[in-house]
């Protein structure tokens, strides 16, 4: 019956970061869709049914909230995406089980700490329209000797950190990028923004919630037959 959660967890923790934004028109709270597309390496395959193509993130500020289904698991994230700590809620109704998972900065620095660390933002001068809006194709390497390319927008702006710090360096909103998040490639697109009331999201656990760490959640797999 549990089979599914150590590989749901880690699905919600890969669409859990993201994006830093300097723009004109500035957006504090709404939703974010984003097309997610992988390259996965032999060992990583067998998660591939599991990993979301889309994504909608609800964002207030510095918060963000987001939902993935998992078999019989519904996973929410929660995320102060400034002090970088996280809240994991975990349902599964057919078990009535209700599981909670803090996370802090350091838990966040220990998951990304394997993966490439990314430098050299470049502008190339070259413009496409994205959705509705201008972008610029930048290039960026990474420590390792690879080399990417994303584009960013300078018609809006997103809270700073809304999908991560990889790209705090980039002078606009990135709406196309490749990342890495324990050692999964994905390339995000952004297809839809839409400002909205969102939230207000805390990190307080709701009453029911029984509070376990990562490791004892991803100790349960298979565990619950």
């Amino acid at each position: 019956m549990l089979t599914s959660i150590k590989t749901g967890v880690l699905a919600a923790i890969l669409v859990s970061t993201a994006i830093f934004a300097q723009a004109q028109k500035k957006i504090t709270e709404g939703t974010v869709t984003m097309g997610i597309s992988y390259a996965l390496t032999p060992e990583q395959e067998p998660m591939a049914a599991m990993l979301p193509t889309e994504t909608k993130v609800k964002f207030n500020g510095n918060m963000s909230r987001f939902e993935l289904q998992q078999g019989p698991a519904t996973i929410t994230v929660i995320s102060d995406n400034i002090a970088l700590n996280s809240l994991v809620l975990i349902d599964v109704p057919v078990a009535q089980m209700q599981i909670a998972v803090k996370g802090t900065k350091e838990d966040y620095e220990k998951e990304k700490a394997n993966d490439p660390k990314f430098s050299d933002f470049k502008a190339t001068g070259e413009k496409q329209t994205i959705l509705t809006y201008s972008a610029e194709k930048y290039t960026y390497k990474d420590d390792k000797g690879a080399t990417y390319e994303l584009w960013a927008t300078n018609d809006i702006e997103l809270p700073a950190g809304l999908m991560g710090q990889e790209f705090k360096d980039v002078k606009g909103t990135p709406i196309k990028f490749t990342r890495f998040n324990r050692g999964v490639k994905s390339t995000a697109t952004i297809k839809a923004f839409t400002e909205e009331k969102a939230g207000p999201f805390t990190l307080d656990v709701p009453k029911g919630y029984e509070l376990k760490t990562m490791e004892e959640v991803m100790q349960m797999q298979g565990g619950g037959q």
